[in-house]
């Protein structure tokens, strides 16, 4: 017998055999921190109080109405136990020199987690799991304190370290759940703001200190700890989800306006930090009200450690960052948007997550939420990791964050980073560094079931939410229902259309005609998908220089460029998106670490750029014929598609309920004005123009149009016409 069984099985004078003895067979696994139910040792069983105190010289069972009972030490390390009659829940004192720390005994109470709850964990159907596993301040059997859960399914043993045990983990080992791969205990006392991490032994005895992955806040960076969290905020928006339920965003005006929430606006007075959530709903809801856009998308919010990884690189999904503030200080920003009648979209990124040995990588010592062979695992453009999208405890852990945004945090949207990564198995891999599906195929089966099972499942949550993927492929049907074959998004970003459209308005007009099918190819598939015309962040980053830069010509147009860039938009069939500081025409490149550049704002050509964006808005907004029909050919018409000499085009959108009420969109895209152009109309009489990006409002040179009479002589195949001047570089809008 080794002197460690010795000190688990002293010897009682004077006390009947049939008394359970104060110690256990494994208390040595205790002390080596390698026992996996802790609660089957400590606590109260049989009428012996077993507790373990590192360090600890003495220790005793407090009671209200009599004496204290001390408690014999039953193993160097600092194991305590005595007989005792006591009731749940009781407290303990533990001597450490002429220190005292007095605690309720986390090991006499029962788990916080049901049968229930293990189940659907184990089947990965658990749509609430952040209500299960993770951090959670509540009152159990009567006491305050604070459950912690996590999967881990690989480690030997896992313990909670934090503020409230100097960061010990030998204070606070949890409990394993049946073959369920789950750990728990409720630790009384524990408070909000208590900061936190889980220690885990893998099966290699190496020992892993964790952020929690289900953590709902963590410290503000370079910290990496995740923090207790309980959101006691009080919603404001019922009107705004009751008027979301009777809209149909597919046929309804779709502005959005992507924002990098700490570029957006410093505070220059205040060593030019970033605003915070709380100062952004003072003034981001009013700018956006102004601009006219219906929609904010926020670049990714959740937790990142990487400042210049703009969010993309996700150490905690189900936390919004804490550059800005608290969670509850992000729920009032969003609540304050929806009260101004703005829908908010995040950048949700289940592709890939960063290598950091602190957050999900290698959790629990082994490769739980990626694939542990590389070419699988690894992503080679950005240096993180894969989700292993065919283990179901990983699809129900990205599936339930996705609820989380929608249900906890009232996102409006989810527009889904990276998806053609997700979808083929040899993503920017070279012959021999990818592994073939089950059939030989590029196609990631995996990942696609799991695309389908999460707009499945959001949609099935809640309707109105917008599933948008990022997707770059011609992949087909990513934005056409599950159940017709397709992946269930809501909405696609048209990336072909991005591509081809800049690279047109870069050229210089004089080459343009020999590029005119990169603004008409377009419409060959528009109505293909259900598209979101996207000028995204990733074009005005990496050396590409702001849209306004790759205009070609001189300032006056430049400028004259970027508005009929934008009137083409507006126009042109499916939703639409800029990124900040496109509304201005901002000269400088995006950067992650200034704010934008406000002062443009004083020169009146950028401010006439604002005013074209605020009248595209408005009347975009009020002109069915713009949105009824985005995603069918019955709502667009071409006029003229093929004046390829003059650099001119034009066409009609048409909303099918209000046929006879169309608008005619004319651009003359070089940088002469046209006297004299007929253009054919669909309907006689009067017609007048509604925009025009050459107005002098705007900062154009002011060709235009006062009356416009459409006359009965057939052109471009319609029955009517009109002599117009076209402006140059400009685009004209005209309603009957």
């Amino acid at each position: 017998m080794t002197s460690e069984q010795k000190q688990d099985s002293p010897k009682r004078v004077g006390v009947s055999p049939n008394t359970p003895p104060l110690g256990h067979p494994n208390i040595h696994l205790l002390v080596r921190g390698e026992l996996q139910d802790p609660h089957t040792v400590l606590g109260i069983h049989d009428g012996v109080v077993r507790a373990y105190r590192p360090g600890a010289s003495k220790m005793r069972i407090k009671l209200d109405n009599s004496a204290d009972i001390e408690m014999e030490k039953i193993h160097p390390a600092g194991v305590f136990a005595a007989f005792a009659k006591v009731e749940v829940p009781y407290f303990l004192e533990a001597n450490f020199g002429e220190d005292l720390d007095v605690f309720q005994d986390p090991y006499s109470f029962w788990p916080t987690l049901g049968e229930l709850d293990l189940h659907l964990i184990s089947e990965g159907s658990h749509r609430k799991l952040w209500e299960i596993l993770g951090a959670h301040p509540r009152t159990h059997q009567g006491v305050q304190g604070t459950s912690f859960a996590l999967w881990a399914p690989n480690a030997i043993s896992v313990r909670v370290v934090g503020d409230f045990n100097f960061w010990d983990g030998r204070i606070h080992p949890m409990r394993t759940l049946g073959s369920s791969g789950i750990w728990e205990i409720f630790i009384p006392g524990v408070k909000p703001g208590a900061r936190y991490k889980f220690e885990i032994l893998s099966q290699d005895h190496k020992l892993l200190l964790k952020a929690d992955p289900f953590a709902f806040a963590a410290e503000v960076p370079p910290g990496t700890a995740s923090i207790v969290f309980d959101s006691n905020y009080q919603w404001q928006d019922g009107n705004w989800f009751e008027k979301q339920s009777q809209r149909d965003l597919l046929r309804s005006p779709m502005a959005i306006y992507e924002l990098h929430l700490g570029s957006w606006r410093h505070r220059p007075e205040e060593s030019d930090r970033p605003l915070t959530y709380r100062e952004l709903a003072e003034t981001l809801p009013k700018y956006i009200l102004d601009m006219g856009f219906t929609h904010v998308e926020f670049m990714p919010v959740a937790e990142h450690p990487f400042g210049g990884s703009w969010g993309y690189q996700v150490s905690s999904y189900f936390a919004p960052t804490s550059r800005f503030g608290t969670p509850d200080d992000f729920r009032h920003l969003v609540d304050s948007l929806h009260q101004y009648g703005i829908g908010v979209i995040v950048d949700w990124v289940p592709a890939h997550f960063p290598k950091d040995d602190w957050a999900l990588a290698r959790f629990d010592g082994t490769a739980l939420y990626e694939h542990q062979d590389p070419r699988q695992g690894e992503h080679p453009d950005w240096g993180t990791l894969v989700f292993n999208f065919g283990r179901r405890e990983v699809r129900n852990f990205l599936i339930a964050n996705a609820l989380y945004w929608v249900k906890e945090l009232h996102i409006d949207g989810l527009r889904v980073d990276a998806v053609a990564s997700m979808l083929y198995l040899d993503y920017s891999r070279k012959q021999g560094e990818w592994i073939p599906n089950k059939y030989g195929g590029r196609e990631n089966l995996e990942a696609v079931e799991f695309l389908k099972e999460l707009n499945t499942i959001v949609y099935e949550e809640n309707p109105q939410v917008a599933t948008i993927a990022e997707e770059s492929t011609a992949w087909p049907g990513v934005s056409r229902p599950v159940y017709l074959g397709g992946l269930g998004f809501g909405f696609k970003w048209n990336m072909g259309w991005m591509h081809d459209t800049l690279d047109y308005f870069s050229k210089d007009p004089i080459y343009r005609h020999y590029h005119h099918n990169d603004l008409t190819f377009g419409l060959l598939y528009a109505f293909s998908e259900n598209f979101i015309l996207p000028l995204s962040h990733d074009e005005v980053v990496h050396g590409k220089g702001s849209l306004i830069d790759k205009m070609p010509g001189d300032k006056w147009q430049k400028m004259a460029n970027l508005r009929a860039l934008f009137a083409w938009m507006w126009a042109h069939p499916g939703k639409k998106l800029i990124f900040m500081g496109s509304e201005f025409g901002q000269w400088r490149e995006w950067s992650h670490e200034r704010s934008l550049d406000w002062h443009l704002l004083d020169d009146p050509q950028h401010l006439g750029i604002t005013k074209l964006i605020q009248q595209l808005n408005t009347i975009y907004s009020s002109t069915t014929a713009l949105f009824a029909q985005d995603f069918s050919g019955e709502g667009f018409r071409w006029i003229d598609a093929s004046d390829v000499e003059n650099n001119v085009i034009s066409f009609l959108r048409i909303d099918p309920n209000d046929p006879k009420n169309p608008l005619c969109a004319i651009a003359n895209l070089s940088p002469v004005p046209r006297h004299d152009y007929r253009i054919g109309l669909p309907y006689a009489g009067n017609w007048r123009e509604i925009l025009n990006t050459d107005s002098l409002e705007f900062g154009g040179s002011g060709v235009g149009n006062e009356v416009i009479k459409a006359e009965s002589l057939s052109w471009h195949g319609l029955e009517f016409s009109a002599a117009l001047s076209l402006p140059p570089l400009g685009v004209l809008w005209l309603k009957q």
